[in-house]
Order: C-alpha cells, then sequence, then structure tokens
C-alpha cells in the first residue's frame, strides 16, 4: 500500500521481497502471523453469507484464507500494486477460488468502490503505509455498510512523540514507505471518521517473541532456502532489519495491535 494521495510509484513490494516473505510467513503473506493471527483479527466477527474487503491485500495468501475458512459471498482483495494483484489473481485460479475472490488495483486515492459496499471490512498490517489515518478512516467508513465491521492489525508506534534513533534506524532498515501513529491517533481518527466500539488490543508480546524465532531462523535453518530464492545479499539486508526491528519491539516503541470498530447500524452518510 502507498500514501493516498502519491503520485505512481515503483512497487515495494516485489518479485524478491514475496518470494522471501513467503518463505519466512507463508505463501502469499506479507505480514506475520499466517493464518491464525488472520483468525485472532477476526475472532467474533460473523464472515458467513457477507462481502468482505480485504484493504491492502497484496498477494492474496489472506483473501484466499478467508474465501475458505468463512463461507463469505465474496472477498475482495485490494492493492495500490499491480504486481501483487497479479500474483494474487494466479493464485486463486489455482486455488479455483476465483468465483469467490476477486482482486482490485487501483492507484492510491478514493477506493474504487460503492458507498455501503461491504459487510465486513479487513487490513491486515498495510494501513501503516497510508500516512493520513483520517482520510483512511473516512473511506474504510464510507464503504462500509450501516451495522458492518472493520475488523484489523497494523504496525503502530507506541507514543506520539519524536520516534527514538533506534525506531528511526529500524524504519530506514525497512526502506518503505512507513506512516507510523499511536494507538490514540488510530482511535480518534476511527472515532472522527464515524465509527463506534472501537477497541485497539496491542500484539507487542506476542511478536517480541514471534519477530526474535523469525531472526533465528533466519540465521539458522531458513537461511539457505532463502538465499537460493532471493540470494545472500537481500537475506542479510533483511536479517539487519529484523536485528532492528527487534529492538524496538522489545523496548515496547513499536506495536502491532488489533483494531476494532463498527458503523452503527440504521445510519446512513
Amino acid at each position: 500500500m502507498a500514501d493516498e494521495g502519491g503520485p505512481a510509484h515503483e512497487p515495494e513490494y516485489d518479485d524478491a521481497a514475496v518470494r522471501f516473505l513467503g518463505i519466512l510467513w507463508g505463501e502469499g503473506f506479507l505480514s506475520p502471523g499466517g493464518s491464525a493471527e488472520v483468525d485472532r483479527v477476526l475472532a467474533g466477527v460473523e464472515l458467513t453469507g457477507r462481502t468482505v474487503l480485504d484493504f491492502g491485500c497484496g498477494a492474496g495468501g489472506i483473501s484466499l484464507h478467508i474465501a475458505r475458512t468463512y463461507d463469505p459471498v465474496e472477498v475482495v482483495g485490494y492493492d495500490v500494486e499491480q504486481p501483487v494483484i497479479d500474483k494474487a489473481r494466479m493464485a486463486a485460479a489455482v486455488a479455483g477460488l476465483s468465483s469467490k475472490v476477486r482482486f482490485i488495483a487501483s492507484p492510491p486515492g478514493r477506493l474504487p468502490f460503492d458507498d455501503e459496499e461491504f459487510d465486513v471490512v479487513f487490513s491486515k498490517d498495510a494501513m501503516v503505509h497510508v500516512p493520513d489515518k483520517e482520510w483512511l478512516f473516512s473511506e474504510l467508513f464510507r464503504v462500509l455498510k450501516p451495522g458492518g465491521v472493520l475488523a484489523a492489525s497494523d504496525w503502530l508506534v507506541s507514543h506520539d512523540g519524536e520516534l527514538s534513533d533506534e525506531m528511526k534506524d529500524y524504519i530506514a532498515a525497512e526502506g518503505l514507505s512507513f506512516g507510523m501513529a499511536s494507538p490514540r491517533r488510530y482511535l480518534d481518527a476511527m472515532r472522527a471518521a464515524g465509527f463506534e466500539d472501537t477497541t485497539a488490543e496491542s500484539r507487542n508480546a506476542w511478536y517480541c517473541e514471534v519477530a526474535r524465532s523469525e531472526l533465528e531462523r533466519l540465521n539458522g535453518p531458513l537461511y539457505a532456502e532463502a538465499v537460493a530464492a532471493v540470494g545472500e545479499e537481500y537475506v542479510r539486508k533483511n536479517i539487519r532489519t529484523w536485528t532492528a526491528m527487534q529492538k524496538v519491539l522489545d523496548s515496547g516503541e513499536h506495536c502491532p495491535t488489533h483494531l476494532r470498530g463498527s458503523r452503527p447500524a440504521g445510519e446512513r452518510p
């Protein structure tokens, strides 16, 4: 994903990134935790017979998991990067799910969906790429039906002050368009857009341990496989990135967070 108002850009998740993250996180997944963490984000949300938007769907692994597991009427995966959408469409065809899952790419800006189109809006660690949280939640609220649910996870920073040097080093190591913000800002933006019953649950303790395990695997049993897929320089760069990330996870400044909110039933914009 990228800034909602930005110009055309080179894809941040290129073929090497998709291959590397697939080895680490699972085929088609561009965020940690696999299907189990997706299920935690969606816990208690009724998806059977519903229409679902997967905002920032990446290579489509999550969209396909939702379609297989929860029996929705349709899942629509959306991303601003055409290459990952192409991969997602191929994966859907291979899985025999093209009739149940659509993938759409469009440039950053207003989402290419009608008002009140979806029963559920889902997102997994993609909203971090949109700096304007107020705009973002206004758009997600717009495309959600009255009575609908937003269930998401994202990468947040624990405070509203200046980022620490360690966090700046980590973001520089990632080399991605991170627009990290605090839980307070997320919740304020959600409420300003009209969401009710808003919650934010830190997953820092969980990812502290998961990321530590990921780094150990990159330095150990996954190293040869990853090098064969993307080359040694790419793997070593990501080991440096994970090392920098572990510092800000351990300090608590980097706090992956589950977010939940609902659009009031019966109202109209």
